[in-house]
């Protein structure tokens, strides 16, 4: 029986090149010039660092637009609030992986709701979608697209 997996994750070896480019990019900008003003790479989040609010938004499209050229979700990004000490601020954008129960739910009532020949059973982090034909899977592939959900939809292991 054909079947696939459906998971969210994210590169993290691209994320880290994003970083270090971003940074790169800090320092070759003249708004930045004498600056004090970084992105630092933690374990599940990327800290940004500057002086004022408006350049810590300057960064995060600089952020943003590296993920997207390292073809890395922006979607997996989740902003934490602006904080600031002395005349520093920051800002953590945590890095979101997996499939949480709440989103597992939503993509298996689509995908039961799409009337199509296939079941859906959550393993853990990850949905396992079994059909007897391929065509189907292909559909619900097409359908999980088309649905626009909150975080980032990987689909891998497809087996016939």
């Amino acid at each position: 029986m054909p079947t696939f997996d459906i998971v969210s994750e994210v590169d993290m070896q691209e994320v880290r090149n994003s970083v270090d480019q971003a940074n790169r990019e800090l320092g070759t900008r003249f708004d930045f010039r004498g600056i004090t003003a970084s992105f630092e790479l933690e374990e599940d989040a990327i800290l940004i660092r500057a002086q004022e609010e408006f350049q810590i938004e300057q960064m995060e499209d600089i952020l943003r637009d590296k993920l997207v050229r390292r073809k890395v979700d922006t979607g997996c990004l989740e902003p934490g609030g602006i904080e600031g000490s002395g005349s520093e601020k920051r800002q953590r954008y945590r890095i979101v992986q997996g499939i949480d129960r709440d989103a597992g739910k939503e993509i298996v009532k689509r995908v039961k709701e799409s009337k199509l020949k296939v079941q859906a059973a959550v393993q853990g982090e990850k949905i396992r979608i079994t059909g007897k034909k391929r065509d189907d899977l292909q559909q619900v592939i097409a359908m999980l697209r088309e649905a626009k959900l909150e975080i980032p939809l990987q689909f891998e292991n497809f087996r016939d």
